[in-house]
């Protein structure tokens, strides 16, 4: 893995992790909810259209994780931009640590709400999120 693929890379992880927010920030409107109803639905598989956004506080609970993953998303986009190149092994691992944190609990909560599905998911988006970003770069 070479200092440039991982900084490549790192811009990925950004998009995976920051396309989630508008998503769920969207579901707290009525009028746009739809794509936020659909992905709770899909990640709490079968999708069969038990997962409703009818609830005002399922509509404000979705917006406050869109705003921390799009936040998120752009926080990993700048320390690609502006410190990888002063710390690569620094970013590598904050970025894998914040991964993982993100993966243990959001699956742990998703298996204790009966929605193990989700955590299955999240290896999808872990194993896409982490990428090279596994083994430290060489030059």
């Amino acid at each position: 893995m070479s200092h440039k693929l991982h900084k490549r890379w790192l811009k990925v992880t950004a998009v995976v992790v920051g396309s989630f927010g508008p998503v769920f920030a969207l579901g707290s409107m009525v009028q746009t909810m739809e794509p936020a109803r659909f992905t709770m639905d899909l990640l709490s598989w079968p999708v069969d259209g038990a997962t409703t956004f009818a609830s005002p506080d399922t509509r404000f609970l979705s917006s406050v994780p869109g705003g921390f993953l799009l936040g998120w998303g752009v926080l990993i986009w700048q320390l690609s931009q502006w410190v990888y190149d002063a710390a690569p092994e620094g970013v590598r691992k904050s970025v894998l640590a914040s991964l993982l944190a993100w993966f243990v609990l959001d699956s742990a909560g998703s298996i204790a709400s009966g929605n193990a599905s989700n955590a299955g998911f999240n290896v999808l988006v872990l194993l896409i999120g982490v990428g090279p970003l596994w083994r430290p770069a060489r030059d």
